[in-house]
């Protein structure tokens, strides 16, 4: 893998499975088998029926912009980045995620709300981080 100076996240127990997907090149959500919902931060319990009844699932990493902010001021990590966006993203399977856009101008122009994005990874250290970029249709 390669290195960055970008922070790297801790896997938990809680994540590992997310974390296992991510560097294999899936994207891993969750859902219950009580309601049959998909959510995303990982957690023991559905958050919306309380059931125990849960699994790791691949999820299409197909979604849509939901909401981005701009941010020129570079933080930790990101100083040779310029400005890049910190996003929202609702996947196809109806959970939302906080993630990067990558691979366009980072310019409202080119970050268009509900635009079709598709989930990429990068390396950082001893994990893989999910990043989105414009779908193929959308440029």
């Amino acid at each position: 893998m390669t290195t960055s100076s970008k922070p790297v996240p801790k896997p938990t127990p809680e994540t590992r499975p997310f974390w296992e997907g991510t560097a294999a090149g899936e994207l891993r959500i969750q859902h219950c088998r009580a309601c049959r919902r998909h959510y995303f931060y990982p957690r023991h319990r559905c958050p919306r029926c309380g059931s125990g009844d849960v699994e790791w699932v691949t999820a299409s990493g197909r979604a849509k912009l939901y909401s981005y902010v701009i941010n020129h001021r570079p933080g930790r990590g990101f100083e040779d980045d310029g400005p890049y966006a910190i996003a929202v993203v609702e996947l196809e399977e109806g959970v939302r995620m906080m993630t990067n856009i990558v691979g366009t101008e980072i310019t409202p122009e080119n970050l268009v709300l509900d635009m079709p994005l598709h989930a990429t990874f990068e390396d950082r250290g001893d994990v893989s981080v999910p990043l989105f970029t414009p779908a193929e249709d959308a440029r």
